[in-house]
């Protein structure tokens, strides 16, 4: 394999195009995180009266929206490009929020959670479609952590910051959030259209021909096609299937459930939380970037294998734990874990993915995914309404072993064609 020379954030760092990119994943996840971690929970749990498995149903909406609309908005890109396809989402998200600001009732509420999955839908295909076209393969876990870094960023940032907005009232909240919106509006109007879309991913000869010849073709006909296509692009062991999927099934475990024992189990005040939010996101972005140019040298497996054991130790220990400054201790190691994961598994799935139809198969990838988070948040609240609050650590944990033992499997086959 091809070993690059430079570290990959500095194509990020001349690229206008991707540029926009992060600054809109940054936004989006500030908001969206400000909303799904900090707000909605504590509103409908405290405000509105829900309980633990009702208010994993709403967050799981949103996931379900989001999932619903992946994997054929990674179809959509690579004939629409990418200006149509993230306008459509980040309008979706802004009149969420507006919804969520403006209104009361339960039933806008569940509408809102809706549309924010829907409109946020578009933003992994494109972004990393757009990264991964720009960075190329052979430095693939580099620019993965440069993508990670800005959504780690703002998913950890907008629940911290969002709690010195939250006073007598939510509306200063509210109002920082739509401001953030009108920019990141005007950003994606900056993003390239279907032309410039295709000269990007250097597939604009062959796209024009392939899509002439998806017009005359029926509806059902254009669909097999689409799985076909997937099908014969994939480069990986089946196991990765499973694994995508429980992967963030692990995740969406804790989701609609962390907020809740924070300050229920914990009871931690909104600063302190955010003072361990901080903590465990601290460690994952500052590791990020090693680790992603180490993976792009060493390759994945060794850093998916310590990964995947130090989660599946610390995250039932998480759990049971009580005293605070151990728990602070916990996240910083669970924090260690995800820094190594997340370059390693991505640039993994990256190297699974050929150059044409990357936004569909990105989009097909990343709705498996998806759906692991859907079931997760689910199960969550059942499990921390029945069994206890540690039940959703506990089965977390025991998830990630799974994983560990998958990967087991999956490099002993080999896993990617590397090209």
């Amino acid at each position: 394999m091809k070993i690059s020379t430079g570290w990959a954030g500095k194509k990020v760092l001349s690229s206008p195009f991707v540029l926009q990119l992060l600054v809109i994943m940054f936004l989006v996840e500030f908001v969206k995180g400000a909303l799904m971690v900090s707000i909605l929970p504590v509103y409908m749990g405290t405000v509105l009266g829900f309980s633990a498995y009702a208010i994993g149903w709403a967050l799981a909406l949103q996931y379900i929206g989001d999932n619903a609309f992946r994997s054929p908005l990674g179809w959509i890109i690579d004939r629409l490009g990418y200006r149509m396809v993230m306008l459509f989402g980040v309008i979706l998200t802004f009149a969420s929020v507006a919804i969520v600001s403006l209104t009361e009732g339960v039933g806008w509420i569940v509408l809102a959670c809706l549309l924010l999955g829907v409109g946020t839908s578009p933003l992994w295909p494109c972004v990393i479609t757009g990264a991964t076209a720009v960075a190329g393969n052979e430095a693939s876990g580099s620019i993965m952590s440069v993508v990670y870094m800005a959504w780690l960023t703002g998913v950890g940032i907008g629940p911290v910051v969002i709690n010195f907005f939250i006073l007598q009232s939510f509306a200063p909240a509210f109002r920082l959030l739509i401001g953030m919106m009108v920019v990141v509006v005007f950003v994606a109007l900056l993003l390239p259209g279907r032309s410039k879309s295709r000269e990007i991913e250097g597939t604009e000869a062959p796209a024009i021909v392939h899509a002439g010849a998806e017009r005359k073709a029926p509806l059902g006909e254009r669909i097999r096609s689409y799985f076909a296509q997937v099908s014969a692009s994939m480069h990986a062991s089946w196991l990765l299937y499973p694994a995508m999927f429980i992967q963030n099934f692990a995740l969406g475990l804790l989701t609609p459930v962390l907020t809740l024992y924070a300050r229920t189990v914990l009871h931690l005040t909104p600063q302190q939380y955010s003072m361990y939010l901080v903590a465990g996101g601290a460690v994952t972005v500052l590791g990020l970037i090693p680790v992603g140019k180490w993976v792009d040298k060493v390759g994945t497996k060794w850093f998916l294998h310590v990964g995947f054991i130090l989660s599946a130790i610390s995250l039932p220990m998480l759990g049971y734990t009580r005293s605070l400054p151990l728990v602070l201790a916990i996240v910083a190691v669970v924090g260690l874990g995800y820094a190594m994961i997340i370059p390693a598994w991505n640039a993994l799935i990256a190297d699974a993915i050929p150059k044409s139809e990357r936004g569909a198969v990105w989009g097909f990838f990343l709705t498996i995914e998806g759906l692991g988070v859907v079931a997760g948040s689910i199960l969550s609240g059942r499990l921390f309404d029945s069994f206890g609050p540690h039940a959703p650590f506990l089965v977390s944990g025991s998830v990630m072993l799974l994983l560990f033992v998958l990967h087991l499997f999956i490099t002993r086959r080999p896993a990617v064609v590397v090209r």
